[in-house]
């Protein structure tokens, strides 16, 4: 069986937050989920894709512990809800950074965390995760699907994903629609204990993290060492300030330094 511990959710329909039959406040650990769909990850899965957040038998999870400690705090701080992950170029580990970041997230206590795979272009949040979908934030925007019906609970404390589908070409167009703008304030309005990570595209792959960025409060920008080229880094982190004055850190991914593969500055 998985490392992770099993949530348990039960949302009074209509309200923003959780309760109990009883109208006391449920936290992450008493929720029952009875419309999200629930499903099991495996452990050979996750450790081949480097899902390891909350295996405390890997070193390497307790770099996410700290990252998730400055992430949280600097939220804390400024009473932000909604932050976006980008990257300069691909394959610089937005993506595996937004989960795992996700997860050690929803593993502190009283903490619910929603992770949603906004790179509609390229969606891969189910396939690190192992996850079959058939519906996904696509069907949402273009054809109305309720979220609902989408929403998947992959039976991590405090974890809920809304995933992507099938990849969409008109992807900017998608994320700066009415829809689109309507489905961030209703999470918020909805869950306002919770936190909602969107994986974006890479900043300057195209015009989608620029295109929806205002919608949300903060952003992350991921970098890869030996990768990422300094002058890359520098425009992808001034066009996100131009689209997002709360850029809250630069997450070193990959770093040389002993005990170091993720560090925030």
């Amino acid at each position: 069986m998985d490392p992770y511990s099993k949530a348990i959710e039960r949302a009074r329909q209509g309200q923003g937050q959780e309760f109990s039959a009883e109208g006391r406040a449920l936290m992450p650990t008493d929720i029952v989920y009875t419309q999200t769909r629930c499903v099991d990850l495996y452990p050979g899965w996750l450790k081949q894709h480097r899902i390891i957040a909350g295996d405390a038998q890997n070193e390497a999870s307790k770099a996410y512990k700290v990252l998730r400690t400055q992430v949280s705090q600097r939220m804390r701080q400024h009473g932000w809800r909604t932050l976006g992950v980008t990257s300069p170029q691909q394959g610089e580990g937005k993506t595996l950074t937004a989960i795992n970041l996700s997860i050690s997230l929803a593993l502190e206590k009283n903490q619910t965390v929603l992770l949603v795979d906004a790179n509609l272009s390229q969606p891969s949040i189910h396939t690190y995760l192992g996850i079959d979908v058939d519906l996904g934030l696509r069907e949402h925007l273009l054809e109305g699907a309720p979220v609902q019906k989408i929403l998947v609970h992959p039976k991590i404390q405090g974890l809920i994903i809304l995933p992507g589908s099938v990849p969409l070409t008109t992807s900017s167009e998608a994320l700066s629609s009415r829809p689109m703008l309507q489905l961030v304030q209703e999470l918020k309005r909805r869950y306002p204990m919770r936190w909602v990570i969107f994986d974006l595209p890479p900043v300057l792959v195209s015009d989608d993290v620029l295109a929806f960025a205002p919608y949300i409060d903060a952003m992350l920008l991921v970098a890869e060492e030996g990768r990422t080229l300094r002058p890359e880094l520098s425009r992808a982190a001034e066009l996100v300030k131009s689209s997002n004055q709360n850029l809250i850190g630069t997450v070193l991914n990959n770093s040389m330094e002993r005990n170091s593969m993720y560090g925030m500055s």
